[in-house]
């Protein structure tokens, strides 16, 4: 999907850094905005703005103060991928 928008150049001024490019600030805003209100989840935003990788989407929401949508289970999940790779790290080095 294609969206134009026009914005006077006097407010425009106001909403963007120097040298950042238009296009893109819009449409991180709305990928920020829709993970914010849970219609995008990481995966969609990365999807979204071209981004390699979840750090990248990490990075973003950071910059925009948006907490990661994380819950317990997705904690339970990462420790669990963590040990096995303790585990195997160690049968390794015996």
């Amino acid at each position: 999907m294609q969206i134009t928008l026009e914005i006077p150049d006097d407010l425009a001024a106001h909403l963007l850094e120097a040298g950042r490019d238009p296009t893109r600030v819009a449409l991180e805003s709305l990928a920020v905005d829709g993970y914010r209100l849970r219609r995008l989840n990481e995966s969609q935003v990365k999807q979204m703005l071209g981004f390699t990788s979840r750090m990248q989407v990490h990075a973003l929401l950071k910059q925009h103060d948006v907490p990661l949508d994380y819950s317990m289970d997705d904690l339970e999940h990462d420790l669990q991928i963590a040990a096995k790779f303790r585990r195997a790290g160690s049968d390794q080095a015996a």
